[in-house]
């Protein structure tokens, strides 16, 4: 009953006020605010509510006048309430206002007409927009200490969903007609204008295109969008980032090369997935890529995935791309990832970045088959060896990447004679090649003379390479001395058993941050001989032990480690047979300390439960529960390491 008489807050004067004009200047970004529906075009906004000024009696609110009139306490709370359009219609309002009056001085030079000193700042309300719509966007990508445009970050992934919706549309059998001409659906409509009486001409592609091109700087394409009309459409974006999908036909490369030639003084980053780029269209993109009128490219990222570049039967090399290694003096990264490359295609790209003395960062060969490397590099011409012997150098390389490559042990002792060229190299993947620990053993002597130049290798991946105990603990004992911070080890899914934890507890006790021995085969001996031997100091940040079957030796392990390693933050130990009583082990570590730590991750052991020991939820981290736990025994698939 008292919440049936409670009496609701009575609108005050102010607040029917700014719900007058945010109707007002919603109505109008839709359309339907004036006679005749024209609506806002922000590149002529000053100009057209100027002219209406003069023609109209004054009952026409213009959004200048609005910025100018209210103070910004009363300014920031409308543009809270209003919805995308209109908002865009207030900011470019507020800011022509701000630019018009810097020129109006009184005789003494001093600012007149204006009551602010600088252009209003809307970019809270911006990032509200932003969150509402897309409240599972992943912002992990943005530097906290760099302060996000969330207007340009708006529009850009609005414009995106225009496109993403568009090419849908036109990917339909029956569709012929123009794509600046398709309508956005309601729901896109409805999130920016949030408005039921919105002009047609603004639910087209090209009007959204022609207004807000202009915040464009990173876009996806799929190939049916790679056409002149569409080129025309993105003529006053600056675009930094393009992402092309399934391009294969010739009239889509020769779509993707306007693109490309119409933005190559602004872009940045390339990228190229599911395409086909033979020797031929390799040639058009990479001269598509040129600065006019030079040879030099301007490009910093240039990415392949997942595509053939490679014709069938055929040793042909891309002239423009090899011209494009040389000459591109700003490239920081280039991936080639599951290409279907081929050995001698590899080497032709080291050698020209050999050659050109690259100023290139990141390498990426990864998922690709570059077995028989040794056997090619032997029939080749002597140039490749000579490059070499040479003091030609990539030592501007920090980051390789060789995964997934079939490289065997053979091919090891050439990749190694490429690697004494990268005397900076800071990470180095070789997972998943099956070079055997001969192949390990060729890889020694090039971390042995890192350490000595004083830049020993900072991240290291080894997983599933064939490895066994041997191997490892050769590698190991290498790594072990290094005085500076390694940031990360991986060998896991090598199997390896109890016999590496003697000469992996010792390496415990080096300045390694990350380790990842997830399914080498410990079992309960190996734990049993890394909690008895681990260092009192140990300075692992992260480590994962998943997949060893160590039973209750885990447990103790873990709690060992919990009280030995204060910068630990993260545990992954899922599916290693623990039983139930290992819950309490952990908890009675994690009742003496917590320090960093804030996960250990204990999923796919079937016999725990916090149903049974309820007591893992006491340990929290910013509210979150430190013991990730199945909530029921038997709730989670059980690991099967048998072949």
């Amino acid at each position: 009953m008292a919440a049936v008489g409670a009496k609701a807050v009575p609108p005050t004067l102010l607040s029917l006020c700014l719900q007058a004009v945010a109707a007002h200047l919603t109505a109008d970004a839709a359309g339907a605010g004036r006679s005749g529906g024209r609506g806002a075009h922000f590149d002529g906004l000053v100009q057209e509510h100027e002219e209406e000024e003069e023609e109209e009696d004054g009952g026409h609110l213009a959004p200048e006048q609005v910025a100018e009139a209210l103070p910004w306490e009363l300014l920031h709370q409308l543009a809270s309430s209003l919805p995308p359009f209109a908002l865009e219609l207030l900011h470019h309002g507020a800011h022509a206002r701000c630019c018009s009056s810097t020129s109006l001085t009184d005789p003494d030079g001093n600012r007149r007409g204006t009551k602010r000193s600088r252009c209003e700042d809307f970019n809270t309300a911006w990032q509200a927009l932003f969150e509402f719509r897309w409240p599972l966007h992943d912002n992990t990508g943005h530097d906290d200490l760099v302060t996000v445009d969330w207007q340009q970050r708006y529009w850009e992934k609005h414009l995106q969903e225009c496109l993403d919706e568009a090419a849908e549309a036109a990917l339909l059998p029956l569709f012929r007609g123009s794509i600046g001409e398709l309508s956005m659906s309601d729901k896109i409509m409805s999130s920016v204008y949030l408005s039921e009486n919105i002009a047609q001409q603004y639910s087209r592609l090209s009007y959204h295109w022609t207004i807000l091109g202009s915040y464009a700087r990173c876009l996806r394409f799929q190939n049916v969008l790679c056409t002149a009309e569409v080129c025309d459409m993105l003529q006053h974006s600056r675009l930094e980032t393009l992402v092309f999908v399934r391009v294969i036909s010739e009239l889509e490369v020769n779509g993707v090369c306007l693109l490309l030639s119409c933005h190559a003084k602004t872009l940045l980053s390339l990228e190229f997935i599911h395409c086909q780029l033979y020797p031929a269209v390799m040639d058009k993109v990479c001269t598509s890529l040129r600065q006019p009128g030079s040879q030099n490219y301007k490009i910093q990222s240039f990415s392949i995935k997942s595509s053939r570049i490679d014709e069938s039967k055929s040793l042909t090399t891309s002239a423009g791309l090899l011209n494009l290694l040389s000459y591109a003096k700003s490239l920081q990264l280039l991936s080639f990832n599951d290409v279907k490359m081929q050995p001698s295609f590899a080497k032709m790209i080291i050698h020209t970045l050999l050659e050109s003395s690259s100023g290139l960062q990141t390498l990426d060969l990864s998922e690709n088959n570059l077995a028989g490397w040794r056997s090619t590099v032997d029939r080749s011409s002597t140039s490749f060896s000579s490059a070499l012997k040479s003091n030609t150098s990539l030592n501007s390389l920090t980051v390789l990447n060789l995964r997934g490559n079939n490289l065997q042990e053979g091919d090891m002792e050439y990749i190694c004679n490429i690697l004494a060229k990268m005397s900076n190299l800071r990470s180095l993947d070789i997972s998943d090649n099956p070079i055997t620990d001969e192949g390990i053993r060729y890889l020694i002597p090039f971390f042995e003379l890192a350490l000595q130049r004083g830049n020993p290798i900072r991240k290291l991946r080894a997983e599933n390479c064939d490895l066994s105990s041997i191997g490892v603990t050769k590698l190991l004992e290498c790594l072990t001395p290094i005085d500076k911070p390694l940031d990360m080890l991986s060998i896991a899914d090598n199997h390896l058993g109890s016999s590496v934890a003697a000469t992996l507890v010792k390496f415990l006790g080096s300045h390694v941050r990350e380790l990842n021995v997830e399914d080498i085969g410990l079992g309960p001996l190996g734990f049993q001989i890394l909690e008895k031997a681990l260092p009192r100091k140990v300075n692992l940040s992260h480590i994962n032990i998943s997949k060893n079957r160590g039973g209750m030796g885990t447990a103790h392990f873990i709690s060992r480690l919990i009280l030995q390693a204060s910068n630990l933050v993260s545990v992954d130990a899922g599916s290693n047979l623990l039983p139930p009583e290992s819950l309490e082990v952990i908890c009675n570590a994690l009742k003496q300390t917590t320090c960093n730590l804030t996960r250990i991750d204990l999923m796919g052991n079937l016999q725990l439960s916090s149903a049974i020991f309820p007591a893992v939820f006491e340990f929290k981290k910013r509210g979150k529960p430190i013991l990730l736990v199945p909530s029921q025994q038997g709730s989670c698939a059980p690991y099967d390491a048998d072949p």
